[in-house]
């Protein structure tokens, strides 16, 4: 590919330049930091966000992702063109039938020469000599059209010797041009250094958040893929258990149809044969002459059919009808109470308890608080640390929350405290008071916080809806677990000491997402839970 060809390639489509700072949208297309961030500005006032190359829409304002490689191409790519300080583009003045270029400029004669009309050229000092330039007048005094020699300290202004002298710059401390240059050459190579380290941080922070990113995104695939596999075990084991009941249930029901039908034929006979009985006592009874009931050879026993053994007969027909009258469902009972005690292990399954991955939300944290790089430590701070002013940031007490909320689920989060600090950690809602006294943790019906303060021997207390709960003075660790059962409506606090142990429960109806929180008086808190 030919140079200009590469070039192209290296071209922002926003700015037509060169990238600066390349960054990465999820569709592919590269854009310089500054353009594509003013380009979604102008997006975010119409709601929606798309790419400017290919236009794909994003829901959310995307995350920029820094292409290290391209970014590394751009920068070799720059570091071997031909140097461009050679070319000028300013010829000799005196070179005027072929245009030859300068590679010098006289500020006296306010000419540029080539290397010939260079060497005939006057050597004599107020012949000052310098890059080749466009804008001599520049290097003049515009009052005293002299050469711009010194460089007032007190003005901050280049001057001549005629303004040092007798003009409005006389009696001011002055310098040389080249001194005063190399002392602010200097001072830009500190700010310098102090940028070269500050963006080296900047980059190993972006390079963390974007391992974190990755991260985050393989975990959250795991958990689909997890969650996919175990519905399907489920549905098939369903489908399984489905048929296995079904085919016992019409197993069950032929048995009993056929116990059920034998039994109706045997009575269908006996009700028959009483009938028929019943037809003879008739008629005997019919008849006049005595002589022939009395007679008659099965009267006596007509008289007494107990002999007969019928009470016996209807009373097995019976016992078998009582036994063959109900649908034995014990097996199917076995089935449902099995199915209960699957569907309780599967929530056990997906409510599987672990550390909860917690980072502070620095746009709320309040000007005294002090956030680290990683998002874990907040520290109490007596400088300002000049943060922007957002709605979401606290204004009248040292606190901090989470970015991420907990809606269901069972989660722990641990946290550890400078030895002589005093602190609050908790957890709250996200529609706190951000000032105000409603807005410390524990003060209000929206917060819920273990306190620890220092001034008073270390004595922790429990605080909800600015009811206090001491907790016992023995408390000697500076270690803490937050322990949150969203479901049950329980927040726990434990001391990790050794064995661990329980100082309060908080039982509450919990209607809005909750934020972990920290409130620093002194000293710092960092959180220790979390999958990092």
């Amino acid at each position: 590919m030919a140079s200009a060809d590469l070039r192209d390639e290296l071209d922002c489509s926003i700015c037509l330049s060169t990238y600066t700072d390349p960054v990465m949208l999820r569709c592919g297309h590269n854009f310089c930091r500054a353009c594509i961030d003013q380009a979604l500005d102008i997006q975010d006032e119409s709601g929606v966000y798309f790419c400017p190359d290919c236009r794909e829409r994003f829901l959310e304002r995307p995350a920029l992702m820094r292409n290290f490689t391209l970014s590394n191409i751009v920068r070799n790519f720059l570091h071997c063109e031909p140097s461009q300080e050679k070319i000028t583009g300013i010829c000799c003045t005196y070179c005027i039938h072929s245009p030859v270029p300068a590679v010098r400029s006289c500020l006296l004669c306010e000419a540029s020469l080539c290397e010939n009309h260079l060497r005939v050229h006057s050597k004599s000092s107020e012949h000052v000599l310098s890059d080749p330039s466009t804008s001599l007048e520049k290097r003049k005094c515009p009052v005293h059209k002299k050469i711009l020699e010194y460089y007032c300290t007190e003005d901050t202004a280049c001057i001549c010797v005629s303004c040092s002298l007798a003009g409005e710059h006389r009696g001011h401390r002055v310098e040389m041009l080249h001194e005063a240059s190399e002392k602010t050459k200097e001072k830009l190579k500190n700010v310098l250094q102090k940028l070269t380290t500050n963006r080296e941080e900047t980059e190993k922070r972006v390079r963390r958040l974007e391992e974190r990113w990755r991260k985050a995104q393989e975990k959250a695939a795991g958990e689909t893929e997890r969650v996919t596999a175990l519905c399907t075990d489920i549905r098939r084991w369903l489908d399984d258990l489905e048929k296995k009941v079904l085919s016992e249930i019409s197993r069950r029901e032929k048995e009993e149809s056929l116990s059920f039908s034998v039994l109706i034929q045997q009575l269908e006979i006996k009700k028959d044969e009483l009938s028929r009985k019943m037809r003879h006592i008739e008629e005997l009874c019919n008849m006049t002459d005595p002589l022939t009931v009395l007679q008659e050879p099965d009267t006596g026993d007509l008289c007494d059919p107990e002999e007969e053994g019928g009470d016996e007969d209807t009373g097995g027909h019976d016992k078998q009808l009582h036994e063959g009258e109900d649908l034995d469902v014990t097996v199917i009972s076995d089935t449902l109470q099995t199915l209960c005690e699957v569907i309780t292990g599967l929530r056990s399954k997906i409510n599987v308890e672990g550390p909860a991955d917690i980072s502070l939300d620095v746009k709320t944290a309040a000007s005294n608080v002090l956030i680290s790089d990683d998002m874990l430590t907040a520290t109490k701070m007596q400088e300002n640390q000049n943060y922007p002013e957002t709605a979401k940031r606290f204004q009248d007490y040292n606190q901090v929350i989470s970015r991420e909320t907990f809606i269901t689920g069972r989660h722990y989060w641990d946290v550890e405290s400078s030895r002589s600090g005093s602190w609050s950690v908790g957890m709250c809602y996200p529609s706190i008071d951000r000032r105000g006294g409603q807005s410390y943790i524990g003060n209000n019906n929206k917060s819920w916080s273990l306190r620890r303060r220092t001034w008073f021997n270390n004595q922790c207390s429990a605080i909800h809806n600015k009811k206090v709960i001491r907790l016992p003075d023995n408390i000697s660790s500076d270690r803490f677990r937050i322990h949150l059962d969203y479901g049950a409506g329980q927040l726990s606090f434990y001391e990790l000491c050794n064995p661990i142990r329980h100082l309060h429960t908080f039982t509450a109806a919990f209607s809005e997402p909750l934020h972990a929180a920290l409130c620093v008086w002194d000293g710092s808190v960092k959180i220790l839970g979390g999958d990092r």
